[in-house]
């Protein structure tokens, strides 16, 4: 950018908050505001978040929360990212891992925002975003990897817990709003890695070895 353009170019600069929690996504938004971005728009799901790119053409940058309905891991990226006309667009999440960023990064994702991040921060991560670069945050990306049971991870203890509880793949594929196939591969996975022929030595064996 030439010298002397963030403070005429700030107001103009649209930028999509997609978010299940209102709260979230509203205060994200307060602060943008009052930060001069003057054409800022929200969303609750990505259903809504594509609608409104449709009805509004795109954004200079969308933030999209990670685990809110209709994201189905990373394929709800992809559909923002190509309704977005190429323009960035960003996770924002309070518990994705630094793999799901990674995951993120390489599917096309200008950048990956903790919620946790400051709300300073984070002001100067979307502009950061906006201007063309990629934001990691490199404290983030030095963090573990999160595991639960059994090496299992967070969505895997969830889809186990589901399998105990005697649902099945539709049942806790609509609890956890994914698709039957995503259960069906965590199910594979977690077998796997439990050592378990099927759900139901699964389950078994969680219950004996008191997993959950």
């Amino acid at each position: 950018m030439m010298s002397g353009g963030p403070p005429c170019e700030r107001p103009s600069m649209r930028i999509l908050i997609a978010d299940d929690h209102e709260l979230v996504r509203e205060t994200i938004a307060m602060f943008l505001l009052a930060e001069g971005f003057a054409d800022v728009m929200t969303a609750n799901n990505v259903a809504e978040t594509l609608e409104t790119l449709g009805k509004s053409g795109s954004f200079d940058l969308v933030l999209l929360d990670y685990s809110m309905t209709g994201m189905d891991g990373l394929a709800g990226l992809a559909r923002v990212i190509a309704a977005n006309e190429g323009k960035p667009v960003a996770l924002i999440s309070g518990e994705a891992t630094p793999r799901i960023a990674t995951d993120a990064i390489e599917a096309g994702a200008r950048g990956f925002v903790p919620k946790t991040l400051g709300t300073k921060a984070m002001i100067s991560a979307i502009r950061f975003m906006v201007s063309g670069k990629v934001f990691v945050p490199f404290d983030f990306m030095q963090k573990p990897e999160t595991r639960t049971v059994a090496d299992l991870t967070d969505r895997e203890t969830e889809v186990l817990r589901g399998i105990c509880h005697g649902k099945s793949n539709k049942e806790i594929a609509r609890d956890l709003d994914l698709r039957e196939v995503t259960i069906k591969l965590h199910v594979k996975t977690l077998c796997r890695k439990l050592d378990a022929k099927n759900r139901t030595q699964a389950a078994m064996i969680a219950t004996e070895r008191n997993l959950l």
